[in-house]
């Protein structure tokens, strides 16, 4: 009886989509600032309406519902502008690696059948190349950043001159339906050909409140964007901002100084980043460190962060929350929940550790879970017991694009299987242990490699290090330490493995150091599968 004549009708249902937060923001937060960079600034009212404008100007040369836009640009107003315009005119975000190789991006092209590409002039010849080969030809957009000098521009019009043709008093809508793809993220393809991962927009609405809530963001946040907005869309940030009334500071280049500068300069409050950016921040000239003096959230992910990375940042000042997540569940779902006073009596090192667990899900994740792969139960909350995590939800993709085989295998058994293997604590926290596939197995014992990275970061000398497995007669498997020490320090491979063998089991102790720079993506993840392929015979 409750459902025969209460039916939906635009009196009180609204399809769920990020695009209304732009909406409120610059009906109740019109003065306020939105964007920051360089000279540029910008309220939520301008932004809105360049938004507004640049979608009708898309809609004039035919692109609307369904249609994918590409872009290939830095962390700068025009990407952040796209979050909106893009889905404003019923169209796809396709925010592309900046990293990436021409014949990759070529493949995205096709793919995603790309109808627009809009394009910054650093990467311009990357593109150019990537434009040759795809089968596709779309309309190629320049976006003219005057504070980079270099590069060329390759299109038919310049960003700034398409928005112009627009009006910012175009009739845009909302979605029909919640369902309908907002953005589409593709994963590194380090083992294949990358997997276009779908969101629509009831995720990213319920996303863009999740980080907010999970972070206990104030209003009025100034938020640095330095995860690039190419991977998870920054990880659902753009869209919270607009939530919080909150000012995106956009960097172009992740540099130590320019990002402590602008820390205290435009008093930035909030910002996250792989643990490689806390690494770097730690690592920086003391004179740039000096000066911050009001409170500064940092949110890290995208790897496990040593607890010595976690314990030097808040000797720093900087406040550390740990969270964990996929592309394909719009970046963070899970975190490490900081419970209060009975975590404020701990000593610093074992705060550190306790933040550098993965954690407990957040408010808008429906569920999660660690289980045994093969029977999908849930494995004992010992501390010890290694099962994969696995996640389902809101905050889950749609699917990769054209690709319902990996599909279907991601949510087998109504979860999503991450790959990520972890142990549950007492009190339901999990801990990462490892990528299913970076497990190390010597004489039938799991090994887990962050394990032995996370005391690898404790040595003074250590920069950065990274263990992948290596080839043995005997045990099979070995660990083999990557390593990159800091500038003027040198050490040799034995007083390394000393050093690891003072500090955890034997068995566990790396055999080999191998002293190199570590090949990383664009977001900072060390990427281990060019290390094996560089681990001695």
């Amino acid at each position: 009886m409750y459902n025969s004549d209460l039916g939906q009708t635009p009196a009180n249902f609204q399809a769920l989509s990020p695009l209304s937060m732009l909406q409120r923001a610059a009906d109740v937060y019109p003065t306020a600032m939105a964007q920051i960079y360089g000279d540029v600034r910008r309220t939520w009212l301008q932004t809105y309406q360049r938004c507004v404008a640049m979608a009708d100007a898309l809609t004039q040369r035919g692109i609307g519902l369904g249609d994918t836009v590409s872009v290939i640009a830095h962390n700068g107003p025009e990407l952040f502008e796209c979050h909106y315009s893009i889905p404003m005119s019923g169209a796809v975000l396709n925010a592309i690696n900046t990293r990436l190789d021409a014949e990759t991006i070529a493949f995205i092209f096709d793919h995603a059948e790309t109808k627009v590409v809009m394009v910054d002039r650093e990467f311009s010849s990357t593109v150019e190349q990537a434009l040759k080969i795809a089968q596709v030809k779309p309309l190629v957009i320049d976006i003219d950043d005057p504070t980079y000098t270099g590069g060329q521009l390759i299109g038919s019009v310049s960003y700034e001159d398409l928005l112009a043709s627009g009006s910012e008093h175009f009739a845009w809508s909302m979605p029909e339906d919640e369902w309908q793809a907002i953005s589409l993220n593709y994963t590194s393809g380090t083992t294949g050909n990358p997997k276009g991962v779908v969101y629509h927009h009831r995720g990213a609405y319920l996303t863009a409140i999740n980080m907010a809530l999970a972070w206990d963001m104030n209003k009025y946040p100034v938020f640095m964007t330095i995860v690039p907005m190419f991977h998870c869309n920054g990880w659902c940030f753009p869209w919270s901002t607009a939530l919080m009334a909150g000012a995106n500071v956009f960097i172009r280049h992740v540099r130590p100084d320019l990002l402590l500068d602008l820390v205290k300069r435009e008093r930035v409050t909030h910002f996250g980043g792989a643990p490689i950016v806390l690494n770097m921040i730690n690592n920086a000239d003391e004179k740039d460190k000096q000066g911050i003096t009001h409170q500064v959230k940092v949110m890290t992910a995208g790897a496990a962060p040593p607890a010595a990375v976690i314990q030097a940042m808040e000797g720093l000042g900087f406040d550390i929350t740990h969270v964990y997540g996929l592309t394909e569940t719009y970046g963070a779902c899970v975190i490490c929940e900081w419970q209060g006073e009975r975590w404020d009596q701990l000593s610093k090192p074992e705060r550190a550790a306790v933040k550098a667990r993965q954690g407990v899900r957040t408010p808008n994740q429906e569920d999660h879970a660690i289980v045994d792969p093969e029977t999908m139960q849930p494995v004992p909350k010992d501390g010890e017991t290694i099962g994969e995590i696995c996640l389902r939800g809101n905050m889950v993709m749609k699917g990769y694009l054209k690709n319902p085989k990996a599909t279907q295998e991601a949510f087998a058994g109504g979860w999503f299987h991450t790959g990520d293997l972890a142990v549950w604590h007492e009190d339901g926290y999990m801990e990462i242990k490892d990528r299913a596939k970076d497990i190390i197995i010597s004489g039938g014992e799991n090994i887990s490699s962050i394990e032995i990275e996370d005391v690898l970061y404790r040595h003074p000398a250590v920069l950065e290090a990274a263990v992948v497995a290596r080839a043995d007669e005997k045990w099979g498997e070995t660990p083999c330490a990557f390593v990159c020490l800091k500038e003027g320090h040198e050490v040799t491979e034995q007083a390394i493995i000393d050093f690891c063998r003072d500090n955890m089991a034997r068995f566990k102790v790396p055999k080999h150091v191998v002293f190199t720079p570590l090949p990383k993506t664009a977001t900072g993840k060390i990427q281990k599968y060019v290390l094996r392929q560089m681990v001695p015979a």
